[in-house]
């Protein structure tokens, strides 16, 4: 195939000015909006370096690097010869910056001008003052000119750079940033293996990393980072092309080493961090069970929580003594079995009304079920044997007969949800790969087709409902005996949203994707009602994630973690427009799960 030309630029002014400038002014939206919306201010209490930056100018400083960078990014397509960057693309990442910075200098003079409050809860003095490093308004409008257009000429120069340079400055910034705002988590790690002395030499007394600490642990890091380049990748390649006996003994392995650091570790953690992975079981344990529904079946349920309250509800019924109307005061153990009934029931309910329903008719009428189900809970007409708004106090916690897990001992409750855990994560991967689970993703990919190859649907999919309504349940009667009670504003429409997210950002139908995405989602920025790693993002976690959520939508949609089968099957055009450029043929693809090619010869000759 004859390579195409693409026109080159005749000098570093020589830009397409209207992308320019569009870039500028997304920069400069970009900048303003972050402030409006409270963050710069808010997180301005956080220190990163002790004196030098806080959290909240480090959030508006990297908008103009990220803007610069994606500003001068080239889209290199099939048999065009690539453009090599350098003057011009630094001239683009510039005048971007310099563009986002006169933006949010003309904020500044609104802020000075007018008073918009009442609209605006967050145009204040105290947003004046923080633009304006409290030296006037001449001093901050230059100061931010010249700084966004230095920002956006240092993200432009990272396409210029060498590729090593690039990732041993990403690791760096990466690691020195998330050892910063992870200050709690390291403390507390730190105190249990007895390494308070190393964190009173990385952390000032104010909170921070001291600036000695941050020249020393950079250096360390990027050290490693050079070290270690192209090892992991070519480690991970390695596993990935493992077969047979060689690639189940190196899971094995792996999984040993993962179960190993599960059971030993939180034993060394304290109460702070026993928690946040308690928290983080729990909403796995939805996540997988939503996972079987969305990931692998292909059914948008955006009633999750329905089961979710189901299982807390049947566990707070028969295991509380102020149980309204019928308290057998049962033991838990004995309560699981009539929450494995009961989800199984109400699963059956809400998916065989639904079952002939797709895509968003079906998300809306999941919708309706799950709000109709916390609804009744909370009515007055159920009220004499749920309790009402009033809910159901005094759950007793799960005694073991040696001890008991209760809320007040994270660690105790952390290895309960994590026994849930193993079982779901090793009934989900024994689905997956049987019978059912492939019919699921049939039905997933294109269930007229699927029901035309024989299988029943109807029935595949009530078995979908049916498993992701008793992992939920588990969660449920796992979270109940946690904090004691059982409240209908537990179980708002929010959680089934956030669960989503977490599946849809980790990867849709893969397991390692769904830990993932609990661990960075709710781990890092919390759940709906519980904390995080990041505590001081918490009054805006939905603003990040909706942003997330966009984010991955349109950038990487197949999620952080991806199953090999959904990726080909969200990138089934690129995968076919690149073979035809290739000029190759259906049927080469050595790989079981690969995406079909078209029938048809996959490309002409060359001319």
């Amino acid at each position: 195939m004859s390579t195409l030309a693409a026109p080159m630029p005749s000098s570093a002014l020589d830009q397409d000015w209207r992308k320019v400038l569009r870039w500028g002014f997304i920069c400069g939206g970009t900048l303003i909006a972050l402030c409006l919306v409270g963050m710069p201010v808010e997180l301005d209490r956080r220190e990163i370096i002790e004196r030098y930056l806080s959290l909240g100018y480090l959030s508006v400083v990297l908008v103009p690097i990220v803007i610069g960078w994606v500003s001068a990014s080239q889209i290199v397509l099939e048999g065009f010869e690539s453009r090599k960057q350098g003057l011009f693309d630094l001239v683009t990442g510039l005048v971007v910056g310099v563009i986002g910075g006169g933006l949010l200098s003309l904020l500044m003079v609104a802020l000075d001008s007018w008073n918009l409050r009442d609209p605006l809860v967050n145009w204040s003095p105290k947003l004046f003052r923080f633009l304006t490093y409290e030296n006037g308004m001449g001093f901050g409008a230059g100061a931010w000119i010249v700084t966004c257009g230095v920002l956006g000429l240092v993200g432009a120069s990272l396409h210029v750079v060498p590729r090593i340079a690039r990732r041993i400055v990403a690791i760096v910034i990466i690691g020195l940033l998330s050892l910063s705002v992870l200050e709690a988590a390291v403390s507390d790690v730190s105190e249990g293996f007895g390494l308070e002395w190393l964190t009173d030499l990385i952390y000032a007394k104010k909170g921070g990393l001291t600036l000695t600490s941050t020249f020393v642990v950079g250096a360390v890091m990027a050290v490693v980072a050079a070290v270690t380049d192209g090892r992991v990748k070519a480690a991970t390649n390695r596993y990935r092309d493992m077969e047979g006996v060689e690639r189940q003994k190196a899971s094995m392995i792996l999984f040993a080493v993962v179960a190993v650091l599960c059971i030993v570790l939180p034993m060394f953690l304290g109460k702070i961090m026993n928690e946040l992975l308690a928290n983080v079981g729990l909403f796995l344990l939805l996540a997988l069970g939503l996972n079987i529904v969305v990931g692998l079946a292909g059914l948008l349920d955006l009633g999750y929580v329905a089961f979710f309250a189901v299982g807390g509800y049947t566990t707070a019924v028969l295991t509380s003594p102020n149980s309204p109307w019928f308290a057998p005061e049962l033991h838990f153990g004995f309560s699981l079995v009539f929450v494995v009934i009961f989800a199984i029931i109400v699963g059956l309910v809400i998916g065989a009304p639904v079952i002939r329903m797709r895509g968003d008719y079906l998300a809306i009428v999941t919708l309706g079920f799950g709000e109709i189900i916390r609804l009744l809970f909370l009515s007055d007409w159920l009220g004499p044997y749920f309790g009402g708004a009033q809910g159901i106090t005094n759950v007793p916690g799960v005694d073991l007969g040696f001890a008991t897990v209760k809320g007040t001992d994270p660690r105790s409750v952390f290895y309960l949800v994590l026994f849930f855990s193993v079982i779901a994560i090793y009934v989900s991967w024994r689905l997956q790969a049987s019978r059912l689970g492939r019919a699921w993703m049939a039905i997933r990919e294109d269930e007229q087709v699927a029901e035309a190859m024989g299988i029943n649907t109807v029935s595949a999919k009530l078995m979908a409902f049916v498993v992701g309504a008793v992992l939920a349940a588990f969660s449920g009667a796992v979270l109940v005996a946690k904090v004691g009670s059982v409240f209908p504003t537990s179980f708002m429409i929010l959680i089934s949203i956030i669960i989503l997210v977490v599946v849809i950002v980790g990867g849709m139908g893969n397991i390692a994707g769904v830990m993932v995405g609990s661990f960075v989602l709710i781990g890092v920025l919390g759940g709906p009602k519980q904390p995080g790693l990041l505590q001081e993002f918490q009054n805006f976690k939905l603003l990040i994630y909706g942003m997330l959520l966009v984010f991955m939508m349109l950038k990487r949609p197949e999620g952080l973690v991806p199953s090999a089968r959904r990726s080909r099957e969200l990138h089934q055009e690129e995968f076919l427009q690149d073979a035809w450029l290739r000029g190759d043929k259906p049927g080469i693809d050595d790989d079981e799960d690969a995406a079909p090619l078209l029938v048809g010869d996959g490309g002409g000759e060359e001319e």
